[in-house]
């Protein structure tokens, strides 16, 4: 039990299919290496839009993952999920055996959903009227069919629902399940996020609010967080999965850990729909409660994953909410946007940045922020430029913030018996 009579909760399994590689592993050795992830579409024909480049999955190729009928049956954001979740439940060594299947469940979100069989059905509706839609259309379109499948494959009988808060995704569905986790609901918890938006509707729809990079000339340089040249984000997809369990129940089963889990903190802009307040009111409000959570003081903070999305307003007001929440420690800390090299997963970014901080958490090294070469005056902290640094790591905080104004911050810890 902690200090405030909640159950221990940790992390004891990883899975990944992000543009930096299809495991933790290639996904992790990318991120350290400072590989980025964008290139050229090839998905289909860009030459009509703005933008010409995102972070696509690389040699992925659904039936590696799946048997070739499930996979048909999936939108890719439901692909993603499964296999991401299938990595995570082996990387922890869960079974069933001889457990309660009601102790287990699975809270994984998606910012969107089934994007790309909206944009197939929608051409079959239009191409030979309503006959022609598929009866698979709305299973594989919503967003909550991916913890569903999830469940089905491995039995969990638990808590199971979809987290929608467009970026912060998937950091709310880690929140929720790490309070399910602690107040005994559950033992075990599969969570996360996916998201497939490289569609010719996504890329339309996010050049139409002018929210992308045009750096149609060097894509690999595009996503540069806090660089005083960035221009806009760099839309990627895939799918991150974390496995939530109680202390003693790890320890019984002999369980490897990762890190603690031991804070959380979700609020509201109440601002605007996509633009944050300037100070980063929100953000601030988020990271202090998250803090207040895990019961700890700001100067304990070693390590903080940003949102860091690369565009010209929201990397300003996540600077200024970092200092007014850590003070002049904020210039101590290393802080890093991993989104210089997967390009911003949407709702699976949650899920995917928060293993990074895991990772940096568990090795005492932290990514690096990519493409950093012009500093701008009004970001003016550590952001870990373009080289991974050794450092020790006891907390680490990943910030994820969404269309909306909703804001999720994750707390972790190094973990200590």
């Amino acid at each position: 039990m902690t200090t405030n009579g909640r159950r221990r909760v940790v992390v004891t399994g990883l899975g990944a299919v992000t543009p930096l590689g299809n495991s933790v592993q290639e996904f992790w050795n990318n991120l350290l290496a400072g590989k980025s992830g964008a290139a050229p579409i090839t998905y289909f024909d860009t030459s009509l839009y703005d933008t010409h480049f995102a972070c696509e999955l690389k040699n992925y190729k659904a039936t590696d993952f799946l048997d070739r009928k499930g996979a048909q049956r999936m939108d890719p954001f439901a692909q993603f999920a499964v296999i991401a979740c299938d990595q995570a439940i082996a990387d922890a060594g869960i079974s069933l055996k001889g457990e309660d299947p009601d102790r287990y469940g699975v809270v994984f979100g998606s910012g969107i959903g089934g994007m790309a069989t909206y944009d197939t059905q929608f051409k079959n509706l239009m191409a030979g009227g309503p006959g022609r839609i598929s009866p698979f259309f709305i299973p594989m379109l919503i967003p909550d069919i991916a913890s569903g499948n999830i469940s089905i494959k491995h039995g969990f009988k638990g808590p199971n629902y979809a987290t929608v808060s467009a970026c912060a995704t998937a950091s709310h569905a880690i929140g929720d399940a790490f309070r399910i986790v602690q107040y005994g609901d559950a033992e075990v918890m599969v969570c996360g996020g996916s998201e497939a938006p490289i569609t010719p509707m996504g890329l339309g729809g996010f050049n139409a609010m002018r929210a992308l990079s045009k750096r149609n000339d060097a894509p690999e340089k595009a996503s540069r967080p806090f660089d005083a040249g960035r221009d806009g984000f760099v839309m990627g997809e895939g799918g991150g999965a974390v496995i939530l369990e109680e202390l003693e129940h790890a320890k019984a089963r002999g369980a490897r850990v990762y890190c603690e889990m031991v804070g959380i903190g979700f609020t509201a802009d109440a601002h605007h729909i996509t633009a944050p307040p300037e100070g980063g009111d929100g953000a601030v409000r988020s990271m202090r409660r998250s803090l207040k959570d895990a019961g700890i003081t700001p100067d304990k903070v070693d390590y903080v994953n940003v949102h860091g999305t690369s565009t010209p307003l929201g990397d300003i007001s996540e600077t200024q909410a970092i200092k007014t929440v850590f003070g002049e420690h904020a210039r101590s800390m290393k802080i890093s946007s991993t989104k210089s090299m997967t390009g911003h997963l949407l709702g699976a970014a949650g899920a995917v940045e928060a293993i990074a901080a895991i990772l940096a958490c568990k090795n005492d090294i932290i990514p690096p922020t990519i493409n950093y070469e012009h500093p701008d005056p009004a970001c003016d902290l550590d952001y870990t430029p373009n080289v991974a640094v050794r450092r020790v790591v006891q907390y680490a905080l990943s910030n994820t913030f969404g269309f909306g104004g909703h804001n999720a911050t994750l707390l972790v810890k190094k973990y200590t018996d």
